[in-house]
């Protein structure tokens, strides 16, 4: 990682820590699948790639003008676009679209993206790792809430153990210092890295999936269930980050 155009959170990746940044996203998508799928064989997973701007009624309101980079409008007749701050929005509306069309998908679904997320974050040194562009991995799995299981108490473990197995430093759980509106929890995955306890991961379990879900019966009757969805958010920069410190004391 170098830091070369002399402004802060803004760095240039070479192709060792690209191919490494790669490698977790193979990784982590595979060790996610067979969790879910060791709990309920029925999980259907689904990546997709989501434009970087999207049109600003789609983020959360708790985002300011002063959080994100949004576009200047030149004309009355324009949307309004923001370089998105998560991909979430967008994941939702791939996931709305394919339960509201012919695709065949149902419930429990499990759709992820990779990319590239942008935030006006504060100036912080880069050993900070509170970059202005940066990779987001984010798995949306949405199930119904009347469900049995709890997947968020089930996955934190999983996951904890497929970073640590990936980043050669002491790893923990702890819970987040802040809970989103749309969240009933929040866990985060972090990782000593000998100048901080460094959030790698977040954990929660979100109220916020825009629709209800309808099953129906052999006998035909349906029946509306509200949805939760264990939402999976990686920080790929910071996973690689960690990854070259460890490789550095190795």
């Amino acid at each position: 990682m170098l830091s070369i155009l002399n402004v802060n959170s803004l760095v240039h990746w070479e192709e060792r820590e690209i191919l490494r940044r790669e490698a977790f996203i193979r990784h982590f998508s595979e060790e996610v699948r067979a969790f879910l799928r060791s709990i309920n064989p029925a999980w259907d997973m689904r990546r997709v790639e989501a434009p970087t701007l999207i049109p600003r009624h789609m983020i959360s309101d708790a985002y300011e003008n002063t959080d994100i980079w949004a576009q200047e409008r030149i004309a009355g007749t324009e949307t309004e676009l923001v370089l998105r701050p998560e991909t979430t929005p967008s994941t939702y509306a791939y996931m709305t679209h394919l339960l509201d069309t012919h695709s065949g998908a149902k419930l429990p679904l499990c759709v992820w993206q990779a990319g590239r997320s942008y935030r006006r974050e504060q100036e912080q040194t880069t050993a900070h790792m509170r970059l202005k562009e940066f990779w987001q991995m984010e798995f949306q799995a949405a199930f119904t809430a009347d469900t049995g299981m709890d997947y968020h108490a089930a996955c934190l473990e999983p996951v904890r153990k497929m970073i640590a197995s990936m980043i050669n430093l002491p790893t923990r759980i702890v819970e987040s210092d802040r809970l989103p509106s749309y969240s009933q929890v929040t866990m985060d995955i972090e990782i000593d890295n000998g100048f901080k306890w460094m959030e790698v991961c977040s954990i929660s379990r979100r109220t916020d999936f825009p629709r209800k879900f309808a099953s129906r019966s052999k006998g035909g009757a349906t029946r509306e269930h509200d949805v939760l969805v264990l939402e999976i958010a990686i920080g790929l920069d910071r996973c690689l980050h960690n990854w070259a410190i460890a490789a550095d004391q190795a």
